[in-house]
C-alpha cells in the first residue's frame, strides 16, 4: 500500500488505487516545475522534500521510498498547500 496525503484527503491505497488518485491529482494540477529542497536516507528509506508548482497552486511535497528487494517503492507521498 501507499499513503497519499492531498490537501482535501489522506488515506492508504493499493497500488492501482494510488495510481488513479495521483493521475487525477495531476490531471487537475498540471506540473509547471519541481525543485528539490532536501533529500536523504533514514533507516533504509530514502526521502525527498521539494516545492511542486502546478497550474492550480504550489505544494510542499514530501516523498518517502522504501527498499524492497532490488527496487525502491513509494511508501508515502504528501502534498501540502504552501
Amino acid at each position: 500500500t501507499v499513503e497519499i496525503t492531498l490537501p482535501d484527503k489522506s488515506n492508504s491505497y493499493s497500488k492501482s488505487q494510488g495510481e488513479m488518485i495521483l493521475k487525477d491529482f495531476f490531471a487537475n494540477a498540471p506540473v509547471k516545475s519541481f525543485d528539490v529542497i532536501h533529500k536523504g536516507e533514514n533507516a533504509g528509506s530514502k526521502y525527498c522534500i521539494g516545492t511542486l508548482v502546478t497550474a492550480s497552486g504550489t505544494y510542499r511535497t514530501t516523498v518517502f521510498m522504501k527498499q524492497k528487494g532490488d527496487k525502491l517503492v513509494l511508501q508515502t507521498i504528501t502534498f501540502e498547500h504552501k
